[in-house]
């Protein structure tokens, strides 16, 4: 067996239909009095519902994340924090509102209980990101790691189909990174197998039948499971590509993880046997790339970037990017194959590893 060092992360999990019931019993644990509900402008009704649950512990709602974490979105909530005197924070949505949460406690120390209401594992993290000047930095600090998540998949039933698909497939790639880290290990790896083998098989289930309880317990489990290889483990060639991607280019995030995927897969698919193996595996299928191409194509996700809004012109420019501060990967970055992968997946083509 190889060497390996594991760390484990802090943390809470509660989980189970219904589990949002435990609110106000989890901030008193926390030892929290005032928290500000954190959410998306398109949640609001939601962050408005976790409020009134918390009654007079509930500070206020600042309902203005979005995407990749704008610095100047992060300093406004920061100092509306601030103002209302609040001591922790409620995170209400996807990645894009955990993020919102995670840059506040970058700055204050806050901290954070987490209500995913997608696949996005971000809540599972100590990785934070902020976009400044049209470029995404991300960095790991334990401050901004979620004290405590509630996962209850009751909440996920109304996640549109569509975003449902690209949000669990946006939680495979953390796992599929995961299986090739420079830091992977064995217990890693049986978490990675696994969330992948849950959302593979999640997936479809919740397309046929999206109120499928079962199937959306499925998901959330799986993406719990690959959100914590992504907090224990580095990550690799895809999360660079997408970071850049999203942060410069401003495409939706886990429609472009769906897209890059199985490109980045095809990328290291020699260069990383064992973890192409354990991917396959995990999703009943020939190679990993290609099972993961199918799994999007199959269920009814983009899968190329042109579909979402990248410009031809500027594939130049992101494989410029991309190659700048590089994320160990287990094959060296090679402009020209990287400049091709783009043009793949710009394209939607089938890996052919």
């Amino acid at each position: 067996m190889r060497s390996f060092v594991y760390n484990g992360q802090p943390g809470r999990v509660v989980f189970g239909a219904g589990a949002l019931s435990q609110l106000g019993k989890e901030i008193e644990t926390l030892g929290a009095r005032r928290a500000l509900v954190l959410s998306t402008p398109e949640q609001r009704a939601s962050a408005e519902r976790v409020a009134d649950m918390l009654g007079d512990k509930a500070a206020g709602v600042f309902d203005r994340a979005v995407m990749h974490v704008p610095i100047e979105t992060a300093r406004e909530a920061r100092e509306l924090a601030r103002k209302l005197d609040a001591d922790c924070a409620v995170a209400v949505g996807g990645g894009s509102t955990t993020g919102l949460g995670k840059a506040i406690a970058l700055d204050s120390g806050l901290p954070i209980l987490a209500i995913p209401t997608t696949y996005a594992g971000s809540e599972m993290t100590p990785i934070y990101g902020i976009t400044e000047a049209g470029l995404k930095k991300t960095g790991r600090d334990a401050k901004v790691l979620p004290r405590t998540v509630i996962y209850d998949p009751e909440l996920t039933l109304t996640l549109p189909v569509g975003l449902s698909v690209t949000s669990g497939i946006n939680a495979i790639a953390h796992a599929a990174e995961g299986l090739y880290a420079v830091d992977a290990n064995p217990v890693m790896d049986l978490m990675a197998e696994e969330g992948i083998r849950a959302l593979g098989g999640a997936l479809p289930g919740l397309r046929a039948d999206p109120q499928d309880l079962e199937a959306r317990s499925a998901a959330l489990y799986g993406a719990w499971l690959c959100g914590i290889v992504l907090g224990n483990v580095g990550m690799a060639l895809h999360h660079k590509l997408c970071h850049t991607l999203g942060g410069s280019f401003n495409l939706p995030h886990a429609e472009t993880h769906t897209i890059v995927l199985p490109h980045a897969l095809a990328y290291n698919a020699k260069a990383a046997p064992r973890a192409m193996e354990r991917i396959a595996r995990a999703l009943e299928g020939r190679s990993a790339a290609q099972a993961v191409y199918e799994l999007a194509q199959h269920n009814g996700a983009p899968v190329a970037l042109r579909e979402i809004g990248m410009k031809a012109d500027d594939l130049d420019r992101a494989c410029a990017i991309a190659l700048q501060n590089q994320y160990p990967n287990p094959r060296p970055l090679e402009a020209e194959a990287l400049r091709q992968l783009l043009q793949d997946a710009f394209e939607g083509r089938r890996p052919s590893a």
